[in-house]
């Protein structure tokens, strides 16, 4: 998540606020962004087995989710592992209107053999969960019998353990890896570089925001945009800045992060971009190649390629690539939490420590991530690929997709989920970033000062969160 929503993550489309169900089709990373929906317009209950009673009484798992993308994996789990002596109770509750989290919270607080044992949480909000508010809930994998040399072996991305980490002990993990590359035009990078070579536009594009510049310019020559709107940058901005919002209980912009401001005002004045904003038709648009100019690339993850452009591009497919950023940054993802109850109980903390392990460590052949990689989630079928935690999976998985002409894009993303940094996140991230990116297009725009727009940045963090600036 990959991915994975807003994030947007997911574009998922939920529309019913509370859905509790399992038995869903596994189609995991494959098709389950598109067809989550069908699932989730009236609430029904049941539940999914697997296994003999030979053991006694099977293992019921209550499982939380924000998406039916983790509901799905159950599917799947049942099927590799069919002497597991467990059920699954799913509860899936969209993020619209902010539900899933007060839902959750109530859950977890109210304890009790409802109460959720494994848990999801997406990187707006995941800090909550592992670090901040809400982190005692959760168990440490290593309670579990998921030990850092698990970790260690899978190779799991290193921003992925820092975010799902507190005070060095492990509390979450996700499946897919979000660190981000920079998704280019191969028609344009011919025409304006001689060549659409990977590692040739990777020396064009970066390292750092000057050649980006100086990049753009030579596309702009040429008639073409770099980038659609500021916030394609802004992922990047954000996520390889030295501190994140908060630092010692007082509101922080980093250097970086306040040079946002001018980047952005450089995009507009400079007529680099088509002044869009992401998750708009116009945005879109600059997928397919039919907004008010070409445009070069965009700044993502492998499911911003999977489960935005994929439907987006048309005539453009295959007439793209990607490439290492000029900075490394991550965007998104879901990270997987179990409750600390189930440390208590021999039996539930075995099934769940198993469940969690297939879907965050296992780097077989059966485990989930391999499955989601390749896009065979279903049997017989070949669906969407993606990037996982593992580089181990992807090192021996097939990352080759039609729209990137064939390119194997788990070679661009096995050192970008390595150059991406989760040591600036923090549990307000959702909340500031939205404030910090309006300020910036009321500045860029010549609505406001450069100073204005911070001063107004600072005082709505105030009145929304009570965090004074420093």
């Amino acid at each position: 998540m990959k991915r994975m929503k807003r994030m947007k993550h997911l574009l998922i489309g939920i529309s019913a606020l509370l859905v509790m169900t399992t038995a869903l089709t596994a189609c995991g990373g494959n098709n389950s962004k598109n067809e989550s929906s069908s699932n989730t317009t009236t609430p029904t209950e049941s539940n999914s087995s697997a296994g003999t009673d030979s053991k006694g009484e099977k293992v019921t798992i209550n499982l939380w989710s924000f998406t039916d993308e983790i509901p799905n994996m159950t599917t799947k789990y049942l099927e590799t592992h069919p002497d597991a002596n467990v059920e699954f109770k799913t509860t899936v509750i969209a993020t619209t209107d902010g539900a899933y989290q007060p839902a959750l919270d109530q859950a977890l607080a109210g304890g009790g053999k409802d109460a959720p044992d494994i848990y999801a949480a997406e990187a707006a909000f995941v800090l909550k969960y592992t670090q901040g508010d809400a982190s005692s809930y959760a168990a440490n994998y290593a309670d579990l019998g998921l030990t850092d040399q698990m970790v260690k072996d899978a190779g799991i991305a290193q921003y992925s353990v820092d975010i799902g980490s507190k005070d060095g002990a492990l509390k979450g993990l996700g499946y897919q890896a979000t660190g981000g590359a920079f998704i280019y035009r191969r028609s344009i990078a011919k025409e304006v570089f001689g060549t659409d070579d990977p590692a040739a536009i990777k020396g064009e594009v970066g390292p750092g925001w000057d050649k980006f510049f100086s990049a753009a310019e030579k596309l702009k020559a040429k008639g073409y945009g770099i980038v659609s709107g500021d916030g394609d940058m802004w992922h990047a901005i954000e996520n390889s800045s030295d501190k994140g919002w908060i630092v010692d209980g007082k509101l922080h912009i980093d250097p970086k992060r306040e040079e946002f401001l001018d980047l952005s005002k450089k995009l507009k004045d400079n007529g680099y971009h088509n002044d869009t904003t992401d998750w708009t038709e116009a945005w879109y648009a600059d997928m397919s190649g039919s907004g008010a100019q070409p445009i070069f690339g965009f700044f993502g993850p492998a499911w911003l390629i999977n489960y935005v452009m994929n439907g987006q591009v048309k005539d453009t497919n295959g007439d793209w690539a990607v490439t290492e950023p000029p900075t490394g940054f991550f965007w998104g993802g879901t990270w997987l939490l179990a409750n600390k109850d189930v440390t208590k109980d021999e039996a539930k903390k075995k099934a769940v420590a198993d469940f969690m392990n297939w879907i965050t460590l296992d780097t077989s052949e059966t485990g989930l991530q391999y499955f989601w990689a390749n896009g065979t989630m279903k049997e017989g079928e070949t669906g969407t690929k993606d990037s996982v935690a593992s580089s181990v999976v992807m090192s021996k998985s097939n990352g080759e997709v039609p729209l990137l002409g064939g390119q194997n894009m788990f070679d661009i993303f096995v050192p970008a989920n390595a150059n991406a940094s989760g040591k600036n996140l923090t549990q307000y991230d959702e909340t500031i970033n939205k404030l910090w990116r309006d300020q910036t297009r009321e500045y860029t725009a010549g609505n406001k000062s450069r100073d204005d727009a911070i001063k107004t940045f600072k005082q709505q963090v105030k009145d929304q969160l009570g965090i004074d600036s420093e």
